[in-house]
């Protein structure tokens, strides 16, 4: 995501790197997965980290690390930092950085860390995923242009820019991009080995087409993810819900197929988005207990009416299974807190 626009790319980037020069995008023959990538394509269930704050609006290191403890404690093989559900939009390129690093150098050992560092701007997406490998994370997750959307070769170009820093994961959600990376344009880069595969919104056949030709997709579709993985040939899933419940997400992917389980999570489903990600996310929790209830602008809190809505589903899904020790408070609108943090550079 691009963060407060070109002037976070520094000017020795441009000065010693040139977006045109043609060892970028010299034409290549196939290359086999290397091993970095195919540990990457192993993994099944990875949690997009919802990143909490403290009450001034700075990343709130403590909530974070008991979340992120929580999150490996219940079986989660690998987190996005700086996803949308981590609000990486929202973040300076210093926040974002040093997010990844602080994941990696204290859980690392313990999880696989993903840096969203993709952004419109091949640029600044050039610059912060070579940043994002030098601060120590094990794979990129890469975009397409957005709002100032461009052709398949630029798509394609874009994103072989990023990918040549180490492994890389391709996020296609049309519905926040606005432009749909087609199978056509993901089959020219698919040979690069520092391609791991697709985070793929664009449901069943989709995955089925990619997971045909070998291609691992991981769902980003909560919902659609049980039957993408056992009935369409999906890796697994990028998921929001394992912030909350990453245990039942455990179950969904490593354990058989269950659509017992899966019709009976479809309401938590179905309530966390219910309006766009992470709004909800984050509201359910605060209500937890287990993050200040602090938000970033521009997002804001569920209206009351879905806060009381959770705290009656969460016994049917049984509460232990849940993030948090304490039992789910409505909370009111005036207990909630909206921040704009101030770019001090």
């Amino acid at each position: 995501s691009s963060h407060f626009g070109f002037n976070r790319v520094p000017t020795f980037f441009c000065a010693h790197t040139s977006l045109c020069s043609g060892h970028l995008f010299e034409a290549r023959g196939n290359m086999a997965p290397n091993a970095q990538t195919q540990a990457i394509r192993k993994l099944r269930l990875m949690t997009a980290i919802k990143t909490p704050y403290t009450t001034e609006g700075k990343i709130d290191l403590e909530a974070y690390n008991a979340h992120v403890e929580h999150q490996i404690a219940n079986g989660v093989e690998g987190l996005i930092i700086g996803g949308t559900t981590g609000e990486g939009h929202l973040f300076s390129w210093e926040e974002h950085l040093f997010l990844i690093k602080h994941t990696k150098e204290k859980f690392g050992d313990r999880t696989v860390v993903v840096g969203n560092t993709g952004s419109n701007s091949t640029a600044e997406a050039v610059f912060a995923t070579k940043k994002g490998f030098e601060a120590g994370m094990d794979c990129s997750l890469l975009i397409n242009p957005y709002y100032g959307k461009t052709n398949k070769r630029g798509i394609v170009m874009h994103l072989e820019a990023g990918m040549k820093f180490g492994p890389a994961i391709i996020y296609n959600v049309p519905g926040r991009t606005g432009s749909d990376i087609l199978p056509d344009v993901v089959a020219e880069i698919a040979d690069h080995e520092n391609f791991a595969g697709m985070k793929e919104c664009m449901g069943h056949e989709r995955i089925a087409e990619y997971s045909a030709k070998g291609i691992p997709c991981w769902s980003g579709n909560d919902e659609q993810s049980h039957e993408s993985r056992y009935k369409h040939g999906g890796q697994g899933v990028i998921s929001v819900t394992s912030n909350v419940v990453p245990g039942l997400m455990r179950k969904l992917m490593f354990d058989g197929p269950d659509d017992e389980l899966n019709q009976k999570m479809q309401p938590l489903f179905k309530w966390l988005f219910q309006e766009p990600n992470p709004i909800p996310l984050n509201t359910m929790m605060m209500q937890m207990g287990v993050c200040k209830p602090v938000f970033r602008l521009p997002y804001t809190y569920v209206p009351k009416a879905a806060r009381e809505e959770i705290v009656k589903l969460v016994p049917e899904l049984g509460a232990e299974n849940f993030y948090g020790s304490e039992p789910l408070k409505v909370l009111e609108d005036s207990d909630f807190q909206h921040v704009v943090p101030v770019d001090d550079h």
